[in-house]
């Protein structure tokens, strides 16, 4: 009779405390639902913070806090898209709207002006024509980097000659560098360096960062250009000792669309796109482009690309 007493006692016993944790168990789940119900709803950063020894409980807790944060990593990544693309089309309506007013106002001289000779209706004619040419730049590189963002646009890797692309470019702005008096600095080694990369664009990644640097380090009157290379790796350094790029705006240079008036990224009648473009470019090939400025000391873009070991 003791025996089954205590047997009867054990069980009421087990059977209490299994009711309890499952009680509990409930508690804890109920509470995460409407605590994760509240995280969605009021889009906080917040996170499921519950004490349990149950160890599927916290399993799911750990999995539904990695959930919460994937979650808000994505709503933050269109938070900055939507503002970026509200900048874009703003900056792109005024950057379009100039042009055109000027187009517009002259056209309009032009018709009504009776008074206008052969000379100065040439002179007007010519304004119109590199407004109208401004327009279109502008209309080509914002497609131009919408075909690169949306993978609609196929770049072929090859080997290529960096020496010969990097000999090419100093050629061609030797020119505008002598008129404008600036002491170029060339290093390019007599050996010869050869990258996985699309010849026509990195020549066009060169022409930004050069122009970039002459219209940008006019201050400094040096442009520097440095070819090197180690195991891995083809580097390419475009720098100038002009105003250079304030430390707070160096993390967004190469955002689309961010232009500020001490920011370089200007290269297209402010759009934002000049750098933007380059970037895409370079990571397109797989390569990296980097950063570092001092102003009135060093500013330089360095381009790294894949070697080609043959």
């Amino acid at each position: 009779m003791v025996w089954i007493t205590i047997v009867l006692v054990l069980s009421i016993s087990l059977n209490i405390y299994l009711y309890v944790k499952r009680t509990l168990h409930y508690k804890q789940l109920e509470y995460a639902h409407l605590k994760l119900q509240q995280i969605v709803q009021d889009k906080t950063d917040e996170k499921l913070l519950l004490y349990t020894d149950n160890t599927q409980i916290q399993s799911l807790l750990t999995q539904i806090n990695r959930l919460v944060d994937y979650n808000q990593m994505i709503a933050a990544d269109y938070n900055r898209i939507e503002r970026s693309m509200r900048k874009m089309l703003s900056n792109i309506s005024h950057d379009i709207k100039t042009p055109l007013t000027v187009i517009l106002g002259y056209t309009e001289m032009i018709a009504n002006d009776e008074s206008l000779n052969r000379q100065q209706l040439k002179s007007l004619l010519k304004i119109v024509n590199s407004k109208a040419e401004e327009v279109i730049e502008l209309i080509n590189k914002f497609f131009e980097l919408a075909k690169l963002e949306s993978d609609d646009k196929t770049i072929d890797i090859s080997k290529v000659n960096i020496n010969e692309i990097c000999r090419k470019k100093v050629l061609d702005y030797y020119d505008i560098l002598s008129s404008r008096d600036f002491e170029v600095s060339i290093l390019i080694p007599e050996e010869n360096h050869y990258a996985l990369v699309n010849e026509i664009e990195m020549e066009r990644v060169l022409d930004n960062l050069i122009s970039n640097a002459i219209k940008y380090g006019a201050d400094g009157k040096m442009l520097g250009l440095e070819l090197k290379a180690d195991k891995k790796h083809v580097y390419i350094v475009v720098s100038d000792k002009g105003k250079g790029i304030n430390e707070i705006h160096k993390e967004h240079v190469f955002d689309r669309m961010y232009t500020m008036d001490d920011s370089r990224n200007n290269l297209y009648q402010g759009s934002g796109l000049g750098l933007t473009i380059t970037k895409t470019l370079v990571e397109k090939m797989g390569g990296e482009i980097l950063l570092e400025s001092m102003p009135y000391e060093r500013t330089a873009f360095t381009v790294k690309l894949n070697k080609f070991i043959g």
